[in-house]
């Protein structure tokens, strides 16, 4: 078949098909799905984006050995904090990872993560590449989104070449944060900043809040939370 006439076929079955959905209990694989307009449905899950910042300007600047030992640096810590936080990790997309936590316990776990990962970049990635390159003057710098809400899984492509797609306000909410270019590392949002607990909420000694909150005015206002600390790993 042309292949014109093939992605007419398809968007056509696509557009008319009726959905199968059922309730998911644990993130899926993509074989967990067919590739017809089949869904897992979520009440509530909670998706950490991990986004290197300013990767774009560092591949024009530095060598491709350098830039690759940043990307494989960060993807690897972030991977590793967000499996042990109880997180599936679901794509890598260039310079950034994704994770998701659905269950009884979400949010609390991806923001410990987003700290852990601040710490991870500033106390381990920086140092080891300034002292494996040590005329080099860059940073390597992160930003993490979190949002939390309702979700559905869908498997997307083609036959040999595909994965899940994440249908929901977190997948798009926890991805937009990482635009944002603050002092903050890490960010929530304020649905998922209510049902953070203390243990997530506040550090120190004494015991103070390791969140400034703010108006984000690229999504109308909404409010949002961002946090300069980090986590020991």
């Amino acid at each position: 078949m042309p292949l014109l006439d093939d992605m007419k076929t398809a968007v056509s079955d696509i557009a008319r098909s009726a959905w199968a959905t059922r309730q998911g209990q644990v993130v899926p694989d993509p074989e967990d799905l067919r590739l017809g307009n089949d869904a897992v449905e979520f009440d509530r899950a909670t998706v950490l984006y991990a986004d290197l910042q300013g990767s774009t300007s560092m591949v024009d600047a530095e060598n491709w050995q350098l830039s690759a030992e940043v990307y494989k640096t960060f993807l690897y810590c972030a991977a590793s904090i967000i499996r042990k936080e109880g997180g599936k990790i679901t794509s890598y997309d260039g310079d950034r990872v994704m994770g998701i936590w659905v269950g009884d316990r979400q949010t609390t776990p991806a923001a410990i993560a987003g700290l852990k990962i601040n710490y991870a970049v500033q106390q381990i990635v920086n140092p080891a590449l300034r002292q494996q390159y040590p005329r080099w003057t860059g940073e390597v710098k992160q930003v993490v989104g979190i949002d939390t809400s309702a979700i559905r899984a869908a498997r997307t492509g083609v036959r040999g070449g595909n994965d899940i797609v994440w249908v929901g306000r977190a997948a798009n909410y926890a991805a937009k944060l990482t635009d944002l270019n603050l002092n903050e590392r890490t960010w929530v949002t304020d649905e998922a900043f209510k049902r953070l607990a203390d243990e997530a909420k506040l550090g120190g000694s004494p015991r103070q809040s390791m969140w400034k909150r703010y108006s984000w005015s690229q999504q109308g206002d909404r409010i949002i939370h961002g946090s300069t600390w980090w986590w020991a790993v």
